[in-house]
């Protein structure tokens, strides 16, 4: 995560990696690396991927796992002094908004957990689709599952990277996409990270916390997910 208006400074970097082995963490990391996994069958020839707003290079490191030659990029340099210690990705301190790559750069651009901090989503997307041969990956937290309504309700009641977060609805993400694309890209999509009661891990309704969200530049073909 790179933005401008939030501070991912020493205090929130020193325990990014923690929460992922916590029960929670382990949970919601296992659920959101399928669904992206699912999501990277769309894109079979892909051999390279950029992660905007990298972090601690977290999923740079799962991308660099499926065999993808990973780079990880960050405007925060405490999170990069993170992922220096935690070792193996290539890292970049740069600005989301505006990528110091060439166009069609690697073959797909992703997006983690991102677009929520960034105040520049629509400028971020349009750079990230013209660095990206294939398409985008992305990962949003969503605005109207029981996840994101809590989330939001700890940012109005005391202080979190969530206060000035602006989470997205399944809708409101398309929007923005085809805003974008002008309407010219495939966008395939599920949700995961539901209530411990909801009796599927990945579904096809907007209810789940995570949106894992595919763009397919024109000219790639649909497969089997929900497209719209």
């Amino acid at each position: 995560m790179s933005p401008e208006s939030i501070a991912f400074d020493e205090r929130v970097a020193a325990h990014y990696e923690a929460w992922y082995k916590t029960p929670q963490g382990q949970r919601a990391d296992a659920l959101e690396e399928a669904a992206l996994q699912r999501l990277l069958q769309h894109f079979p020839e892909a051999h390279s991927v950029l992660e905007v707003g990298a972090g601690t290079g977290h999923f740079t490191r799962w991308f660099r796992e499926r065999g993808l030659a990973a780079v990880g990029l960050d405007l925060s340099a405490a999170m990069l002094a993170q992922a220096e210690k935690l070792n193996g990705v290539t890292m970049v301190q740069s600005d989301a908004c505006r990528l110091p790559f060439a166009r069609n750069a690697f073959d797909l651009i992703a997006f983690v957990t991102t677009l929520e901090f960034l105040p520049c989503a629509r400028e971020a997307l349009r750079d990230g689709l013209r660095v990206a041969r294939q398409g985008l990956l992305l990962g949003v937290l969503n605005r109207w599952s029981p996840l994101g309504v809590r989330h939001r309700l700890e940012g109005i009641f005391y202080p979190s990277i969530y206060n000035e977060a602006h989470f997205y609805s399944v809708r409101e993400l398309q929007r923005l996409l085809w805003s974008v694309t002008g309407e010219q890209a495939h966008l395939v999509w599920e949700t995961t990270l539901l209530p411990s009661w909801w009796p599927k891990r990945a579904t096809n309704q907007p209810w789940g916390g995570f949106i894992a969200m595919a763009v397919l530049t024109p000219g790639r073909q649909r497969r089997g997910y929900q497209t719209e």
